[in-house]
């Protein structure tokens, strides 16, 4: 294939594409493939998670700046392209039983008008694979799943010049393959947990597995393993760009980068739709299309 490669990756917040695929999306990038994260909301109603942080008045007045500027500064790290769909952060309710959602936040939005600001972007871009969550938003976070539904609608919508007319969305096009991103996944952490305490070593996990359990997560398929250790360290470099939400004393990075890198290897996905012939399990997201 002499076509250039692109890959699209969905994601909800500032901050979550660093969380989820980073590794991929440098590897991707030190290829040559152009990658372009596309955030849904600005992370307007995300908690100060960084301690050291919290309590800071201008932060507190301006995070929609603020997260902004942390977005910059990991899209340069991780090398890709971004862009923001515009939508307003829903926050994520708690409390028994749970509070309505904010008037005009993105979850409240009607599906096929928020997954048409989507349809210009991939018609834009024309990305051949496009990553995003799966139906539960990969934890159940009103802007995740919501992600999935504007996701789902823009990847057959994008190709329909009835239902978004190319006069207001620009030229159809289709992309070949779409996939849910899955790196928070049981088998990755019961190997790294058994890892640890098999070196003597405590283990941030021990809770994680607990509530799996609690749960009865239903756990999905893992279908393409992408071999990224190698591009470990950028992952991290970009989620600590985003200070307000990660702690880099926090969990996060707990566990030493060779015991990573030695132990799990790789990010996982899940295949969720392909118009391309390709063969399970994968290492490649762009397996029968390249």
């Amino acid at each position: 294939m002499t076509e250039q490669l692109r890959l699209m990756a969905v994601h909800a917040h500032p901050d979550d594409e660093s969380s989820k695929g980073a590794a991929t999306m440098a590897k991707y990038v030190s290829e040559g493939v152009d990658v372009l994260v596309v955030t849904c909301t600005g992370g307007e109603r995300g908690s100060i998670l960084n301690p050291k942080l919290q309590g800071d008045k201008y932060i507190e007045e301006n995070i929609h700046e603020v997260r902004r500027k942390e977005m910059d500064e990991a899209r340069e790290i991780l090398g890709v392209k971004q862009s923001w769909l515009g939508f307003v952060d829903s926050g994520l309710p708690e409390g028994d039983p749970l509070p309505p959602l904010p008037e005009g936040c993105f979850a409240l939005e009607d599906v096929d008008k928020a997954a048409g600001e989507l349809v210009r972007q991939i018609r834009s871009f024309r990305p051949q694979v496009i990553t995003t969550y799966d139906e539960n938003g990969g934890y159940p976070h009103p802007d995740h799943i919501m992600t999935h539904k504007i996701s789902m609608v823009a990847f057959e919508g994008a190709a329909d010049a009835e239902k978004f007319p190319e006069s207001e969305f620009g030229p159809v096009f289709q992309p070949q393959k779409l996939y849910y991103n899955q790196g928070f996944n049981r088998p990755r952490t019961e190997a790294l947990h058994h890892a640890l305490l098999e070196r003597g070593m405590e283990s941030p996990y021990g809770d994680w597995l607990k509530r799996w359990d609690e749960f009865e997560r239903v756990e999905r398929t893992l279908t393409t393993h992408v071999p990224c250790a190698d591009f470990y360290e950028i992952r991290d470099k970009a989620l600590i760009a985003h200070a307000t939400q990660i702690d880099p004393d926090g969990g996060w990075f707990r566990v030493p980068m060779e015991i990573q890198r030695e132990v799990w290897p790789t990010e996982e996905y899940e295949l969720a739709k392909s118009l391309v012939d390709t063969s399970l399990p994968e290492d490649d997201l762009f397996a029968g299309i390249r």
